[in-house]
């Protein structure tokens, strides 16, 4: 645990990448294995992350992002674009289920129930609400690649600041019923960031936190 509070003072923001760096293979692995074991409402995990590791494809996506995020994107060493799956329905489901039946090696009908459950929770939902109850999950999973980068001591920055419509047309996520809700990229800091030598700044825990 003291390696984990201690890699959360370690990471920031980074706000400007080196972009001669770039993360070894085994450490985007061990990202990627982090952010599928991540937790998710019922399992479902309704996105899907799409990993931009071509300096072509990063400098394409550069013409989404907003102000200083152009500049992240072509730097960094790899670009995770999460992108949920839009006005989920009872396909999602579905295939959710046969997951569980290959990986649990139980009849599909074992646990039909409990799709019946997942399918009754999305009918009461408008296509609104579904699509922000996945970016709610998305999230989670943000959280989970954000958390796990430091113990690598590797630098991520977590971002809002794209044009989802233009990084959708870029990748095609339209066609695949995908859409982009969160990024991160991930690199190494540049010793001309002068954000790392700032003091991390929250709340203190007497003003945080609230016990009853």
């Amino acid at each position: 645990m003291t390696n984990y509070i201690e890699s959360q003072k370690w990471r920031y923001a980074v706000k400007k990448y080196d972009a001669t760096k770039k993360v070894a293979a085994q450490d985007v692995a061990l990202l990627k294995e982090a952010v599928q074991l991540s937790t998710s409402s019922v399992g479902l995990q309704p996105y899907k992350v799409i990993i931009a590791e071509s300096q072509e494809i990063k400098e394409q996506l550069a013409a989404g992002a907003s102000g200083n995020n152009a500049n992240l994107f072509r730097d960094a060493s790899h670009i995770f674009i999460f992108a949920i799956e839009v006005n989920l329905s009872a396909e999602n489901v579905e295939r959710y289920l046969l997951n569980i039946s290959g990986q649990r090696g139980v009849p599909v009908e074992a646990v039909a129930g409990f799709g019946d459950y997942i399918k009754g929770f999305l009918a009461k939902l408008t296509e609104e609400e579904k699509n922000t109850w996945a970016a709610k999950q998305a999230y989670i999973a943000l959280a989970s690649l954000i958390h796990a980068a430091p113990l690598l001591k590797v630098d991520a920055t977590p971002m809002e600041g794209f044009n989802a419509e233009k990084i959708n047309e870029i990748l095609g996520l339209d066609e695949k019923g995908l859409s982009a809700v969160v990024i991160a990229t991930i690199g190494y800091r540049h010793d001309e960031d002068a954000q790392q030598h700032a003091k991390k700044v929250r709340k203190p825990q007497d003003e945080l936190f609230i016990t009853l």
